[in-house]
């Protein structure tokens, strides 16, 4: 009897043991490596990009599950959003970002802005329009329109096209590791998956930088 205990402790670990090993993530599968990686915003962190759309229902979806994974990340990892700018509804929503980013205050309304297009049927297409809901999230109208037109946020908006261009993305949300490797939650085989590879493949990141 003890022999069987043992023998079925030994085929479930070995179970787990394939479990775990199914697990770790392959270039090509759950994962792109660049051919050309691109350089990071602070050298000396490893940096992990999101590429998104205010207007992205993906986005949206993922926006809790990602936000309690940044508010663990270690201080080695430096998180970013970039706005993904493909033209006309992208590109205004990436202006509002960059707009609400450079004042400083894109966190404070992030989770406003998401559910006024998504569930309160809010376009958010025009300055004005934008400004009026903004002013009642505590952001000062007159800033948000001066700020919105300025050559700051035009140039970050150049910055952001290169960046797409560089990274090769097709599509929101896409996750970006140290400039080298492209993933998205169709990719990784869902949202909690995703995140996994992420970590896994900073881990690799932090493991060749020592």
């Amino acid at each position: 009897m003890r022999n069987l205990i043992f023998s079925a402790a030994l085929a479930v670990a070995s179970l787990f043991g394939l479990q775990v090993q199914a697990a770790d993530i392959e270039a090509g599968k759950q994962y792109v490596e660049l051919e050309n990686p691109v350089p990071v915003a602070q050298p000396g962190k490893i940096e992990v990009v999101e590429l998104f759309w205010y207007g992205c229902p993906h986005c949206f979806d993922l926006e809790p599950t990602l936000n309690a994974w940044v508010a663990k990340l270690p201080d080695d990892v430096n998180f970013v959003r970039v706005p993904a700018l493909f033209g006309r509804q992208w590109d205004i929503h990436g202006q509002l970002y960059i707009t609400l980013d450079l004042m400083k205050v894109e966190p404070k309304v992030r989770e406003a802005v998401f559910n006024a297009i998504h569930k309160e049927g809010k376009k958010l297409l025009e300055p004005e329009e934008m400004a009026d809901f903004l002013a009642g999230h505590g952001i000062d109208r007159d800033s948000f329109l001066s700020t919105y037109n300025s050559f700051a946020v035009k140039g970050q908006m150049t910055k952001a096209r290169q960046l797409a261009k560089a990274y090769q993305i097709t599509g929101v949300p896409t996750i970006i590791v140290n400039g080298k490797y492209r993933l998205d939650v169709h990719s990784a085989g869902g949202e909690q998956q995703l995140l996994q590879a992420v970590d896994q493949l900073v881990a690799k990141e932090r493991a060749a930088a020592h």
